[in-house]
């Protein structure tokens, strides 16, 4: 669980992994992570409805890619705190807006606890302006606890969007969609995990 991981990070950290970029801004003492991650699939513009807007992307030929960079200033803070949040930026690629759209803030919680104990929430949101007008993409990936197999990897890696007008997820829903996590996708993230703050 996640006493583990701690556990895991600590003897990367004594190991003497080496600083990354993300690091220098760190505390001493003050243990974080960081890794990328990009999520697409059909996503359309006029639907509320995350599986109306795959269909409706499908038809149309449009996609929606969110490439966000999540970090974890204290992983112990992250551990403790109920919803286990962190930060996300990152930019985003939609067919009617264009590639390469900046998104310098937003939220990203892991397992986040629900009303339904069977029930998590992997949250994934990120605020974007295109043409002068802000929007916010809202995402979550429902993590059922009585899943295994294949139901939880499909669980795990696919993000329920919703594009909102505004400056948060209370605005109007202006798009909707479903975003995934493929294999190749899957050994990249991997590969950008980043223990921060690891000097001794």
């Amino acid at each position: 669980g996640y006493r583990d991981a701690r556990r895991y990070l600590a003897q990367r950290r004594d190991e003497g992994v080496p600083l990354t970029p993300e690091a220098t801004a760190m505390k001493d003492g003050q243990l974080g992570l960081t890794f990328r991650e990009t999520m697409s699939g059909p996503f359309a513009l006029g639907e509320t409805d995350p599986k109306a807007g795959e269909a409706a992307g499908k038809k149309a030929d449009t996609t929606l890619a969110m490439h966000a960079t999540v970090e974890v200033s204290d992983l112990d803070q992250f551990v403790a705190d109920s919803t286990h949040t962190g930060a996300i930026t990152g930019h985003i690629d939609f067919t009617p807006f264009g590639k390469n759209i900046p998104a310098s803030r937003g939220v990203f919680r892991l397992f986040s606890p629900t009303e339904n104990k069977a029930l998590r929430h992997m949250v994934y949101e990120l605020a974007f302006e295109h043409d002068n007008q802000q929007y916010y993409l809202a995402g979550r990936k429902e993590v059922h606890n009585d899943k295994k197999g294949t139901d939880l990897w499909n669980d795990t890696t696919t993000l329920l969007t919703r594009l909102h007008k505004g400056t948060g997820p209370d605005g109007p829903v202006v798009g909707a969609g479903v975003l995934k996590l493929g294999i190749t996708d899957l050994a990249k993230l991997t590969s950008t995990i980043h223990v921060t703050n690891a000097a001794h």
